[in-house]
């Protein structure tokens, strides 16, 4: 992916600037976006203005925004493209671009139309495999791993995370998050985490889940305060997240998995496995921390023939003659 090359000066007028100051302010104080989030969609925005400069031949002004036209949009689109990025990178860079005109017509600055006037690109469908039952049930057992040289509170500390993505549906991240005082162990039958966005969830914990969590905690020869992190690497510090998808790589060798088997993967089994028994979209969408159902859907894969039976069973008027 190619470089951005920072600007000695900010690549628009002065009006642009001020607009700009106050979008990233909203970006993170109202719609408490991450600041990993903030950076990127700051980074795309800054790479479509020094384009406009180039391309209106000097720092594009509220008025130049206001004045673009879709052929502009798809001039620097086409623009990225040449430069070597992806489908998927092209759609977030308008996507910021969009976010930064919507918040100069919220606060009266500018209307932009063309930014929405030109179609998005198609991002080709790249969702991770769900794990079958059983092959989930292996990467969770620590027998899987008795062959390796590693201290059994390792393996019963990897075990513990993983039971965690596939018994609770989270992002390696929510679980690496946990602290000592939220472990959820034997009688902590509910947990908390932070997801995407700012936004907290609160989610069931099974038994399971729970035993294998205090397993690693009977074995672990660290102390851990209850406002440390709840999972340390072998010399007690926070776990990277690397160590578990290394400690993955090496299981699905054991077990005939493919390389789609990943710890982000058993989260996805997790949503396909509730859904094949029943769950419904709605419950398994809060349980996954998505913004929209849409993102469920996509993410479980849900058939046409699934849906229209969720749709018949539940619908109040789908039993209408």
């Amino acid at each position: 992916m190619p470089e951005e090359r920072e600007p000695l000066l900010f690549p628009a007028a002065e009006d642009v600037r001020e607009a700009y100051a106050d979008w990233l302010l909203g970006l993170s104080a109202e719609r408490r976006l991450s600041r990993h989030t903030v950076d990127a969609y700051a980074r795309d925005v800054r790479i479509f203005l020094q384009f406009l400069q180039g391309h209106l031949g000097g720092p594009a002004t509220l008025a130049d925004l206001a004045a673009l036209a879709p052929r502009d949009v798809r001039a620097f689109l086409s623009a990225r493209r040449a430069e070597g990025l992806s489908s998927r990178s092209l759609m977030r860079g308008l996507a910021a671009a969009r976010s930064f005109a919507r918040r100069l017509t919220r606060t009266d600055r500018a209307q932009i139309s063309a930014l929405a006037a030109v179609r998005s690109p198609k991002i080709p469908r790249s969702l991770p495999k769900p794990i079958a039952a059983p092959a989930a049930r292996g990467l969770l057992d620590v027998a899987t791993r008795a062959g390796e040289e590693r201290d059994d509170w390792v393996l019963a500390r990897d075990a513990a995370v993983l039971s965690l993505l596939y018994g609770c549906g989270l992002r390696i991240s929510e679980a690496l998050s946990l602290t000592r005082g939220e472990a959820p162990v034997p009688g902590v039958d509910r947990i908390e985490v932070l997801g995407k966005g700012g936004k907290r969830r609160q989610l069931p914990v099974i038994a399971a889940v729970q035993a294998a969590v205090a397993d690693y905690l009977a074995r672990c020869p660290w102390p851990l305060p209850p406002q440390g992190p709840l999972f340390v690497g072998a010399k007690g510090g926070p776990l990277s997240p690397r160590i578990v998808q290394a400690a993955v790589a090496r299981m699905r060798g054991a077990l005939g998995l493919p390389d789609s088997a990943t710890p982000h993967a058993l989260r996805h089994s997790f949503a396909t496995h509730l859904l094949s028994r029943g769950g419904d979209l709605r419950t398994i969408q809060e349980l996954l921390g998505h913004a929209s159902l849409s993102t469920t859907q996509l993410y479980t894969e849900v058939d046409g023939a699934r849906l229209m039976a969720i749709h018949a069973a539940y619908h109040p008027r789908a039993r209408a003659g």
